[in-house]
């Protein structure tokens, strides 16, 4: 039987290799919605009309004539007479992509990048929809609030760290773990010092070794922030606690994470980088679909090293760790503060060592004022706390 799946975000990197999925496995999958920004309207028409979408949902409201004109190109290239296809209902303005998340589907991949993910987030679970979540931070702001809201196995992830700990952790008793290992590959930076990293540029930050991301996640990657807002992830996803999960650098990007357990055994999960694997377990999960990567070449030489985080050059990694235990209003706090911050590291008017500690000043703020805990938590205070964290940041940026 095939299911229908709901695509967050589908002219970006999680979105395009979901539809590569989708397009070399018709027979199980039926895409029934489609989401975007607006700033590539001509893939999204590309792929409405590919893929007979029945709705499509736009958040730059000025983009919705623009798709129009798109789609009926997109058509008379691909040889369509005019009436021989039909025009997806659509979906215009900040909220399209929270309406269409909470539309009727199997499954809905949410791969929009940042905070704007929450709505859909929850749109999605309270329609009691399997959630493919690559919007970590949906989940890190969300926290508690977010998790209260999910049925048992209703949220699937798509990190390929998270998807990882998932597969490995099938392989004993959740009272069997001891730890989880997320796996690093250090991004840009890896061996650099403190005073390197004073003077490093935009264009550095966002040449990464290993993976091909959108400009804000490589950025975190470099801070080494992404990781840290996986450690929240992965101790919200698998209940658990924070002082259990630890974070080892790994440049190969081959082993994606790894769960120990009591009796001493590791499993780690293991396969070329490659994000179509993740995607396809999440599209599928619990099944898994055949050739949706490449897999290891064991007939070839490899080595593959692991080192610890110097979090005295990184320190993002130990600032996640105590927002994660903090919990409550923190960790939206902690997201909102960066995404601010490397929006004007992009921009050029931040430096890339000060990003960290900009955040670390707003956090400090935040705790000390209008922190709200676990126990009082719902998506509302999580959405204030957010919206203040970027206005803090932006204040202290001021000055």
């Amino acid at each position: 039987m095939q299911r229908r799946v709901i695509i967050l975000g589908a002219t970006g990197s999680i979105g395009t290799q979901a539809l590569d999925i989708i397009r070399a496995n018709p027979d199980k999958f039926k895409v029934v919605g489609l989401s975007a920004g607006g700033n590539n309207i001509a893939d999204l028409a590309r792929f409405a009309l590919e893929f007979e979408v029945d709705t499509v949902a736009i958040a730059h409201g000025s983009a919705a004539q623009d798709f129009q004109l798109a789609i009926y190109a997109a058509a008379s290239k691909n040889g369509f007479a005019e009436g021989e296809f039909e025009i997806p209902r659509l979906l215009v303005g900040p909220e399209a992509a929270t309406l269409l998340a909470g539309q009727s589907a199997d499954v809905v991949l949410n791969g929009i990048s940042g905070a704007v993910g929450l709505g859909p987030t929850v749109a999605a679970l309270n329609a009691g929809t399997t959630l493919a979540l690559a919007n970590k931070e949906s989940l890190v702001i969300g926290g508690k609030a977010v998790t209260a809201l999910a049925k048992p196995g209703q949220i699937v992830p798509v990190d390929s760290e998270h998807s990882a700990l998932a597969q490995c952790l099938l392989a004993g008793k959740s009272t069997e773990v001891n730890k989880l290992v997320l796996t690093a590959s250090g991004g840009p930076f890896r061996g650099y010092t403190k005073s390197q990293l004073e003077d490093v540029t935009v264009e550095q930050a966002l040449k990464h070794p290993t993976w091909a991301m959108g400009p804000v996640v490589t950025v975190n990657s470099a801070t080494m922030m992404n990781k840290g807002l996986e450690i929240i992830e992965a101790h919200l996803l698998f209940d658990i606690p924070m002082d259990r999960i630890e974070v080892v650098v790994h440049p190969q990007s081959v082993v994606h994470s790894m769960v120990e357990f009591v009796d001493g055994s590791t499993i780690a999960q293991a396969s070329p980088p490659d994000m179509h694997l993740p995607i396809a377990l999440g599209l599928s999960w619990p099944d898994r679909i055949a050739q949706s990567a490449l897999a290891c070449d064991w007939a070839t030489s490899a080595t593959w090293t692991f080192e610890p985080v110097d979090e005295q050059v990184f320190p993002a990694v130990a600032l996640a760790k105590q927002v994660g235990a903090k919990g409550g209003t923190a960790p939206a706090v902690m997201n909102g503060a960066n995404e601010v911050a490397v929006a004007q590291f992009l921009a050029g008017a931040l430096k890339f060592s000060q990003i960290v500690p900009l955040v670390s000043r707003v956090v400090e703020m935040h705790l000390a004022g209008d922190f709200v805990s676990d126990q009082h938590l719902t998506i509302e205070e999580v959405t204030k706390a957010a919206k203040w964290a970027q206005q803090s940041a932006t204040a202290q940026l001021d000055k």
